[in-house]
């Protein structure tokens, strides 16, 4: 987030759409006053959270925004375009962030990192789509540090090996071809990349 605040330069007067977050993010950066952050998210990704101040709720699905062209100073999405589906949901997710901001910000996590990052679980991501089905149904390493109920964990699983689809680097920057590549080191491992115009 300190990158992201240095990178743009943020003041009083910058408009910020958060594509797919939730308030919980913005409490890692300190917000020059009277910046407004407007967050766009189905109903069920700010469950919860009330009507943070100083924000905006929109309801929206991230690849059909109700914004018209430009009507943003940012764009933010934090790990979201691996959520929405296949690469024609992917594609659409890019281009609107790039229609309704001047500016933008796009993280997600790395396929080549060895730890899938949402089941927490090494190498899984890597194997053919039937035996990732097998072992994700069985166990994985976050649902053995969370404990879900059967209804989450049946719901978090199932979500994963449906909707989550993770990019490679170039896969990022077919999206954003106007773009800057930015890579998120850990132990010398591209953990997450980020692609960003300002």
């Amino acid at each position: 987030m300190r990158k992201f605040a240095s990178v743009f330069g943020l003041t009083e007067h910058t408009r910020i759409l958060d594509v797919g977050g939730t308030p919980q993010n913005w409490c890692w950066l300190d917000l020059p006053p009277g910046a407004r952050v407007t967050l766009a998210n189905l109903p069920a990704g700010l469950e919860g959270y009330g009507r943070p101040e100083g924000m905006q709720r929109v309801f929206s699905d991230g690849c059909r925004l109700p914004f018209s062209d430009g009507s943003f100073d940012v764009a933010f999405s934090n790990s979201v375009i691996e959520h929405v589906g296949p690469p024609d949901r992917q594609l659409a997710f890019a281009q609107e962030i790039r229609r309704v901001a001047k500016a933008y910000w796009v993280e997600t996590p790395n396929r080549w990192f060895p730890v899938e990052s949402h089941l927490l679980t090494p190498f899984i991501h890597y194997l053919p789509r039937g035996l990732q089905k097998q072992v994700a149904r069985r166990w994985t390493v976050w649902q053995s540090l969370t404990h879900p109920s059967p209804e989450s964990r049946k719901f978090y699983v199932e979500h994963y090996l449906n909707d989550i689809r993770l990019l490679t680097p170039s896969q990022l920057l077919a999206y954003f071809p106007d773009g800057t590549l930015l890579r998120e080191r850990t132990l010398g491992l591209t953990k997450a990349l980020v692609v960003y115009r300002k």
